[in-house]
């Protein structure tokens, strides 16, 4: 089972794949605050991890390849724990959509230093090291109707986006985890748990699943 934690200003305990909506925190503070956390049942008992290990190399190589044109460079962050287990978030806007933690390259950006930055503005998590790299860009389409939403925040019609997915050691406490993250960007989850393998694939939105499900498949070699 996962454990869950949700700031103070969530009320009311609730399953990840609750359908229910929680309201979008149009006064969300703008200054870190501390998180509660409320524990259901947790274990560091493995659960199933993907079986078709793919080779991840800890050396980068993301400077040696370039993504498809018309999709949005990305960095993708698997951040596990000493348990194995990988951090989840459910967002603000979709209550519903559990994912990892990603955002965009900077312009001249090193991946290696976007999937820091990006851990760190999102989740406040600066207690980490990478493992392992995916051996190469993994992309995947938005469907109509965000990517015309997409369109009108970002000002640029991607089809979708290619990311470079990095394994991270949480060496850290999860004290350290802030979901106001570092205060310079808004924030983006609401909720979060430590999940298997398995968990992190079927929380997700369907057509980021795909995605997941080749993710873990890659780093399976470091989840069991």
């Amino acid at each position: 089972m996962a454990l869950y934690y949700r700031p103070l200003l969530l009320l009311h305990h609730r399953h990840p794949t609750s359908p229910s909506v929680i309201p979008f925190f149009r006064n969300y503070p703008s200054k870190p605050l501390k998180f509660s956390s409320l524990p259901f049942v947790h274990s560091c008992r493995q659960t199933t991890a993907y079986s078709s290990a793919r080779c991840c190399s800890s050396s980068s190589s993301s400077s040696m390849e370039s993504p498809p044109e018309g999709y949005r460079r990305n960095v993708g962050v698997c951040l596990m724990n000493d348990c194995k287990k990988i951090f989840t978030a459910s967002r603000l806007d979709i209550p519903s959509a559990w994912q990892m933690p990603q955002g965009g390259i900077d312009e001249g950006e090193d991946p290696r230093v976007a999937v820091m930055r990006e851990l760190k503005e999102e989740t406040g998590v600066h207690s980490a090291e990478i493992v392992a790299e995916a051996p190469h860009w993994i992309t995947y389409d938005f469907p109509p109707d965000v990517r015309e939403k997409l369109k009108v925040r970002w000002g640029s019609d991607w089809k979708g986006q290619a990311q470079k997915w990095f394994l991270l050691k949480f060496t850290g406490k999860d004290e350290e985890i802030n979901l106001l993250g570092d205060g310079t960007e808004k924030p983006e989850f609401g909720e979060w748990s430590w999940t298997s393998p398995d968990q992190v694939v079927e929380q997700a939105v369907e057509f980021k699943k795909p995605v997941y499900k080749e993710v873990m498949s890659a780093f399976a070699s470091h989840l069991h």
